[in-house]
């Protein structure tokens, strides 16, 4: 690392003022909930390439922070609704790893009795309500779901979160368009990884900021990098907050990176690696270990030594897939009419 300049302020600095304000127990919690996803991921990526799961897969590493950050901004009662790249979430907010790892190889011990897949987690006992592969349509079913939580006055919140490619699709208009006159209380959540699937930002959209778009719904806006869950809990809460207590609904843009493809079949060559290096240095998950590590005086061994309680524990989840048997043939026919 270069010296930093007069005015210039070393990456360990920032770092220190990023996370002085956080006790050892909640950096510590957030790593290991930011760990744990991304070590269920890396699996995940090798079972796809000796053929153990099937279809597509769509990784969550370097956007961890997101899901974490979620699952501490919400209420019980409150629902998430997702795209496709949706693992993250299911872990973040007490899917059992076991059952996800089992709906990624189709066992019938699966989140949805493995007949959904990578791109259909479901989890209602978690507030997950999918799991959406449809790029943009699962936007107008989570202003239904706020729709509802309004009619009925249950006190929930509903979050929606798509990628930066879904903001052209229509149906994400007519959500959007239907929360703000009926002032609903949801969240929609951009996760800005920089491409829309292999196309850049610079290719898809003609303003840069997503949330210049907030004004024409009646919406109130923010837009950030993520860099830390704590920062990204606060804001998304804030969101969150006034949903509730306002029905006023909110657009999110939180700027992030991928470091996969856009699936397991994008090799992503269209990046640079110099780019890649830079998101780096902003990764969540490593600042949050370099955090422990400066201001807390984690070594390598205690590190090492969680990083391997992790692993056994999506490794395990991963050897209970494998072993699980697949659903019976009719399940492809259950819960296909309401009231079965």
């Amino acid at each position: 690392m270069t010296a930093a300049g007069p005015t210039e302020v070393s990456y360990e600095d920032q770092l220190k003022a990023a996370f002085k304000d956080q006790s050892k127990d909640d950096i510590l919690r957030d790593y290991l909930a930011m760990l744990r996803i991304r070590r269920f991921e890396e699996a995940a990526a090798r079972a796809y390439t000796r053929g153990k799961i099937s279809g597509f897969l769509h990784l969550y590493i370097g956007q961890e922070a997101i899901a974490v950050a979620t699952q501490q901004a919400i209420q019980p009662q409150d629902r998430v609704v997702s795209a496709y790249r949706t693992h993250g979430f299911a872990l973040a907010l007490g899917s059992d790893p076991k059952a996800c790892a089992a709906e990624l190889f189709g066992k019938a011990a699966g989140l949805v009795g493995g007949i959904g897949g990578s791109m259909h987690f479901f989890d209602k006992a978690h507030q997950l309500w999918g799991g959406y592969a449809i790029i943009g349509n699962h936007i107008p079913v989570a202003a239904g779901h706020a729709f509802a939580s309004k009619y009925t006055g249950d006190g929930a919140v509903t979050l929606v979160f798509m990628g930066d490619g879904a903001v052209g699709i229509g149906p994400v208009h007519e959500g959007m368009t239907l929360a703000g006159i009926w002032k609903l209380p949801i969240v929609f959540v951009v996760e800005n990884n920089q491409y829309s699937m292999g196309t850049p930002l610079s290719r898809t959209l003609p303003v840069e900021d997503i949330t210049s778009r907030a004004a024409g719904y009646g919406f109130k806006s923010d837009r950030f990098h993520v860099t830390s869950v704590a920062e990204t809990r606060d804001r998304i809460g804030a969101a969150v907050k006034r949903a509730r207590e306002d029905n006023q609904p909110t657009l999110l843009e939180l700027i992030t990176y991928r470091f996969r493809g856009h699936s397991m079949s994008d090799p992503a060559k269209y990046r640079q690696k110099e780019e890649v290096e830079t998101w780096r240095m902003q990764d969540p998950l490593e600042r949050t270990l370099r955090a422990l590590q400066l201001l807390h005086g984690f070594d390598e061994a205690a590190l090492e030594q969680l990083d391997g309680e992790v692993i056994a524990e999506v490794d395990a989840a991963y050897e209970f897939a494998d072993k699980a048997p697949p659903p019976l043939p009719e399940a492809r026919f259950a819960n296909i009419l309401v009231g079965e």
